[in-house]
């Protein structure tokens, strides 16, 4: 079938309200600013899988989310936009959906992840006995610097957009001045009243502290009156911040891979 490109930020704001907690970065990016680096691509203009393919950062970004049932369609659009491709793409998709992409493209790194959403209420202090830290504070644009070198040390991985500190989308604790762990956000939208967590990091110094708790606690709170689905992903394979989250009354919702993909 031939591709349909969507324009209509209603029609598909109600295409992925129908499942919030598996396209909440999709709800997310429906907001200025980041709607100009969009492009969305589907097979139906009535219903079916839609692919996101956002091209801010500095590497092109492909998602494509489905529930299992609706993975072969899914996989149809991701065959069908093949050839529109970028030769290197950082994606998010459903076990096993890059197939639909080969043998064009080829993965260099697979990162397997969990979708948690906020499901209970927040808890008030940290549980197995640690502290709960010195308080949360927001952070600014002015704490760029800071963030950026905690980022650095502690988690150099980290995908780290600038603007959501002056949006007010950052936690952090110091100590002494120095800025010991932060909790931050990768999208969120008070017009679609969804958020992802991101950036959550303590320096290895300073962990086993609660500090992590703490900034976790703190954002969750701020975004409280402008979110109703809150959500993170995680490493499976990362049980300790798993642990973390569950104990937060965040409860797994989906699972999925990130991918770096390449033309072959």
């Amino acid at each position: 079938m031939p591709l349909i490109s969507l324009h209509d930020r209603a029609a598909l704001a109600a295409r992925f309200r129908t499942d919030p907690a598996l396209h909440l970065f999709e709800l997310g990016d429906l907001d200025d600013p980041t709607w100009a680096n969009t492009a969305w691509y589907t097979a139906s203009a009535e219903d079916g899988p839609v692919a996101l393919l956002f091209s801010g950062g500095d590497t092109p970004v492909l998602l494509a989310f489905a529930r299992p049932e609706g993975v072969p369609p899914l996989e149809a659009l991701l065959g069908d936009l093949r050839p529109f491709l970028p030769r290197r793409f950082t994606a998010g998709l459903p076990d096993g959906a890059e197939r639909a992409l080969a043998p064009d493209y080829a993965v260099e790194r697979r990162t397997p992840l969990l979708r948690m959403l906020l499901t209970e209420r927040l808890p008030a202090e940290p549980a197995d006995g640690a502290e709960p830290g010195d308080g949360a504070e927001p952070l600014t644009s002015d704490d760029l610097a800071a963030v950026r070198a905690l980022l650095d040390e502690s988690y150099p991985e980290a995908w780290f957009d600038p603007r959501m500190l002056a949006n007010g989308g950052y936690t952090g604790v110091r100590e002494n001045g120095r800025l010991l762990a932060v909790a931050g956000v990768h999208v969120h939208s008070p017009v679609q009243r969804v958020a992802v967590l991101g950036n959550v990091t303590t320096h290895p110094d300073a962990r086993g502290r609660g500090l992590a708790w703490a900034c976790v606690t703190a954002l969750c709170r701020r975004l409280a009156a402008t979110t109703d689905h809150l959500g993170l992903n995680v490493h499976t394979d990362n049980a300790p911040a798993i642990r973390l989250y569950e104990r937060l009354g965040f409860t797994t919702v989906a699972t999925y891979n990130e991918l770096v993909l390449s033309a072959s």
